[in-house]
């Protein structure tokens, strides 16, 4: 069904996987589609940037702000929004930034989280910074959780945080899906 949907210049990537307990998992996916994007069967070539965002999310708000502001900080970047429920947030990626919007620490799904700045699945990786991912697969950084690279990442190199500009709708059962249809309104 993907690949009949596909228009030209949309490439479908499959890595087999027939089942939740079979799959990659997040970071392993995203080094599936580099790997194999880079080996010639499609556009992506080495020393560029990549945007990685998870499929189940729709967004009220253009993404080219974010690609801006990534750029305009010369580091690669994530999106962040404040989450008030503490249960929430031992379900996500948490972070500390500092003034200037850097991270200063990040983990995902804290047991104690140390800070109210949630990091939902927006990536923008600079080329050098996506070419680390084996290395961060040898240093033992998590497979399944998406921000589970970048936690590692800005462990390493500056990464900064933009705070999102509007609202995500996150689809995770059929009954978000439908609270979506019926609430979305499209970018605004």
């Amino acid at each position: 069904a993907f690949r009949q949907w596909a228009r030209p210049g949309i490439e479908v990537l499959d890595d087999g996987t027939l089942s939740n307990e079979t799959r990659l998992g997040a970071v392993l996916d995203i080094r599936f589609a580099l790997d194999t994007l880079a080996a010639g069967s499609g556009p992506l070539h080495p020393g560029e940037e990549v945007l990685v965002i998870a499929g189940d999310n729709v967004l009220d708000f253009s993404l080219g702000r974010f690609i801006r502001y990534a750029r305009d900080k010369g580091t690669s970047s994530v999106m962040r929004y404040a989450e008030p429920d503490p249960a929430r947030l031992c379900k996500c990626g948490v972070m500390e930034v500092d003034p200037e919007d850097r991270i200063v620490s990040m983990e995902e799904k804290p047991a104690r989280p140390r800070s109210h700045w949630c990091c939902p699945p927006f990536y923008y990786y600079r080329a050098g910074d996506v070419a680390r991912i084996s290395e961060a697969m040898a240093d033992g950084c998590g497979t399944d959780a998406p921000g589970s690279f970048a936690a590692w990442l800005s462990a390493r190199v500056p990464v900064h945080a933009m705070e999102m500009p509007g609202r995500r709708y996150d689809i995770g059962n059929l009954e978000s899906y439908r609270s979506v249809c019926e609430t979305y309104r499209g970018i605004l």
